[in-house]
């Protein structure tokens, strides 16, 4: 992900946003209501594309924060207002993107130290490879603890606390 300005931009930038939220507080009002009248909130999906804007608001108005430039990375999202989706990356980051740009296909991303993918959920089995932390993978199912996913064309099972893009308890057939 590349981080837009210079310097103190940050600070400049949360003024900013803050300002904007006063001065636009019918779109947040809006936001919210959409996240509990609008569908399951959080949930994940991922980026569309290898270059979304991240923005301050919900509109194109709002200045560019960030720039996502991973495809299939997995994001969070937290409200929806209009055509934009309220979203937070794995590392934290806040903002919103427009909704053309992700879609509901899960993926999630190995966090951690290296993370052994196992034949089955359980961890005396055996591995099938090793993950790197960062590396995105195709969630194809989660049993309690454990996740299957799939990277570069190889599957295994990882427990669900190492990877991020899937609720906790979560159900994933």
């Amino acid at each position: 992900m590349a981080r837009r300005g210079k310097g103190h931009a940050g600070a400049v930038a949360v003024g900013a946003v803050a300002v904007l939220a006063i001065a636009f507080g019918s779109a947040s009002a809006a936001a919210t209501a959409d996240a509990g009248a609008g569908g399951n909130f959080p949930r994940f999906e991922s980026l569309r594309a290898d270059r979304v804007n991240l923005r301050a608001g919900p509109g194109a108005r709002y200045p560019i924060e960030w720039v996502f430039t991973r495809r299939d990375m997995p994001i969070e999202v937290l409200a929806t207002f209009e055509h934009w989706r309220k979203v937070r990356d794995w590392q934290g980051t806040l903002g919103w993107v427009e909704e053309k740009m992700i879609w509901g296909r899960r993926e999630v991303i190995v966090t951690g130290g290296i993370q052994g993918l196992h034949q089955s959920p359980d961890a005396g089995a055996p591995l099938v490879a090793r993950a790197q932390p960062g590396v995105i993978g195709r969630l194809l199912q989660c049993q309690g603890a454990w996740c299957r996913i799939e990277a570069h064309d190889i599957s295994g099972w990882v427990r669900r606390d190492q990877i991020w893009g899937v609720l906790p308890e979560e159900s994933v057939p």
